[in-house]
């Protein structure tokens, strides 16, 4: 018996986010330049996809139940995604590591690692709130 393929959490969000990463941003503004301007054109393109954003925003980071610390996300979308952008030459360990980290520590359970380098690529990461050993408020 074939086994069917696991849907991706999210996917239909994360489909748009990679497409304007690719096809609308990283087409249109290539490699070069500070985060920050990569920052606010995903910004105003996946607004106009139809997506709720939030920039730099304030998310608290868990330990124990208990607030160890706070980070400001680059992006989130849909109050589901947390999306870190960079525009290094390539996407290091330590990057998708933070990432992980983000989603261990709070209540999302999807990110995105988005690198404008003189390669676009990508990083998705996953952390299903069941795994998880903190509780946290909303």
């Amino acid at each position: 018996m074939l086994k069917q393929p696991t849907e991706l959490k999210h996917k239909d969000i994360t489909d748009i986010i990679l497409r304007v990463f690719f096809k609308e941003v990283y087409h249109n503004l290539g490699y070069g330049f500070l985060e920050k301007i990569y920052e606010n054109a995903m910004l105003y393109e996946l607004q106009r996809a139809g997506l709720m954003v939030e920039q730099q925003r304030k998310i608290d980071v868990f330990y124990d139940g208990v607030v160890m610390g706070e980070y400001f996300a680059d992006l989130v979308v849909e109050d589901k995604i947390i999306v870190e952008l960079k525009a290094a030459s390539r996407l290091l360990p330590q990057h998708e590591a933070q990432l992980l980290n983000y989603l261990r520590a709070t209540h999302f359970e999807v990110g995105l690692l988005l690198n404008f380098g003189p390669n676009p690529s990508f990083a998705r990461k996953s952390f299903d709130n069941s795994r998880k050993k903190i509780t946290w408020q909303t």
